[in-house]
């Protein structure tokens, strides 16, 4: 399993509103789902982060397309493969 970030930039503030409980239905789907490591918004407002666990990176963007924040259009969307190191 590889982990991907996948950052949301703010595109539209009162769509982001709107879709947020769609959004966080759809992560805790995920979540349920095991694909989810960590998710969150960044508090100066720009957007938030997810961190999925996928096979591949086509998968952790098909995820992240499916997000109701990107198909609806409230934020952008930028996935990373994530080389995570804990110590």
């Amino acid at each position: 399993m590889k982990y991907f970030a996948v950052l949301l930039p703010m595109k539209d503030e009162e769509l982001s509103k709107e879709h947020r409980p769609a959004h966080l239905e759809y992560l805790e789907q995920r979540r349920s789902e095991g694909k989810i490591f960590a998710n969150g918004r960044f508090v100066d407002g720009w957007g938030g982060l997810v961190i999925y666990k996928a096979e591949s990176l086509e998968e952790a963007k098909q995820l992240a397309a499916e997000d109701p924040f990107v198909k609806l259009g409230a934020r952008d969307c930028q996935v990373h493969e994530w080389d995570i190191v804990i110590s």
